[in-house]
């Protein structure tokens, strides 16, 4: 899998989601097997970029490559200068977001509100691909398969792209005016990619090892992008990396590996946004983590009251450490997220 010049290590992603794919998340991740990650979205606006919400986002320090940075806004002009200065401070690919469903977004008409007006997104395409070429930079596209059910234009987007010089398309499968409900339909994905040359990624529901399989069989897409499953979940990469090559299901990480894990991550989040800021975006990380666990929800409630980082850290080091005790293993993944069928093996690598 290959992004441009860049030689990608499998075909696992990360998907950009805003208020969690910041620099400690992404690093997470990787770390349980992810190829690939791109940041939070950051705006195009440029009074706001030496905001500290916006640095924060921008930060890739220590980060391996290829760093990639998500940019998101409605004027082509304004969007080629964010492009220009992300690649500036270290950004390798830039992304261009048509996909934010987020009703704060789309009302500035940005994100997948650009998929209404296809003369401006691909206005948008073409100043940002002029501003990044001449770097050396690929640039992709993320976006939906349409505003609304009536009106699925991914593939004439799409099409028009790759025509204008983007590099890769993902493509989510639900339209805007879905958000996040029902299912996502991932027709629209294989319609893309049989049109397309360059590589194209399915986003969208991609939360068990065996639906990586079926999306993968209906698509025929190059790669996966995989979200909101990877929240409290991170060793999906890892599960999914393993059923694909082989077919068969590892079995759930030791407890003390998952405690390893978030408490690095943990000491990472807490170096980005400082204590008072750390404390609580890091509740959010932690609860996923728990939320499936032996006395999680009584800990998520005793975790909501924590304001200092010592101590926040202690109590989820002293969770897990008493959770060892008696499981050597988290608890197996729900029955509807794994496939019928193949062998559970434990990870090559604790």
């Amino acid at each position: 899998m290959r992004i441009g010049p860049y030689l990608l290590p499998n075909d696992l992603f990360v998907a950009p989601m805003a208020g969690v794919t910041d620099r400690p998340f992404r690093q997470l991740c990787r770390s349980f097997g992810a190829g690939y990650a791109v940041s939070e979205m950051v705006t195009s606006r440029k009074e706001l970029w030496h905001t500290l919400k916006t640095s924060r986002r921008a930060d890739h320090a220590g980060e391996p490559g290829p760093v990639a940075v998500q940019i998101a806004g409605t004027e082509p002009a304004m969007m080629a200068e964010a492009a220009r200065y992300n690649i500036d401070r270290g950004a390798q690919i830039i992304d261009i977001n048509m996909g934010c469903p987020a009703k704060k977004v789309c009302s500035q008409w940005a994100g997948s509100a650009l998929m209404q007006d296809e003369a401006l997104a691909l206005a948008i395409v073409e100043a940002v691909v002029a501003a990044c070429a001449p770097r050396g930079v690929p640039v992709t596209l993320k976006m939906r398969t349409g505003w609304c059910a009536r009106e699925k234009n991914a593939l004439r987007i799409a099409r028009a792209a790759e025509s204008a010089g983007v590099r890769m398309v993902t493509v989510h499968g639900r339209t805007r005016e879905q958000g996040y409900k029902g299912a996502a339909e991932h027709d629209t994905v294989a319609a893309v990619k049989a049109a397309l040359r360059i590589p194209v990624v399915a986003n969208g529901d991609i939360d068990s090892p065996a639906r990586a399989r079926a999306v993968l069989a209906a698509t025929g897409a190059d790669a996966l992008m995989i979200g909101r499953a990877a929240q409290g979940r991170p060793w999906i990469f890892r599960e999914t990396l393993h059923h694909l090559a082989t077919g068969g299901h590892l079995v759930p990480p030791l407890v003390l590996e998952v405690r390893r894990a978030l408490l690095t991550h943990l000491q990472d989040h807490y170096a980005l946004y400082g204590e008072f800021t750390g404390v609580r975006s890091a509740r959010k990380h932690i609860g996923w983590m728990v939320r499936a666990l032996p006395g999680g929800e009584a800990f998520r409630a005793r975790m909501n009251a924590i304001d200092n980082a010592a101590v926040q850290w202690q109590v989820v080091a002293d969770f897990f450490e008493e959770l060892a005790d008696t499981h050597e293993r988290l608890p197996e993944a729900p029955a509807c997220a794994r496939a019928a069928g193949g062998a559970v093996e434990a990870p090559t690598k604790p």
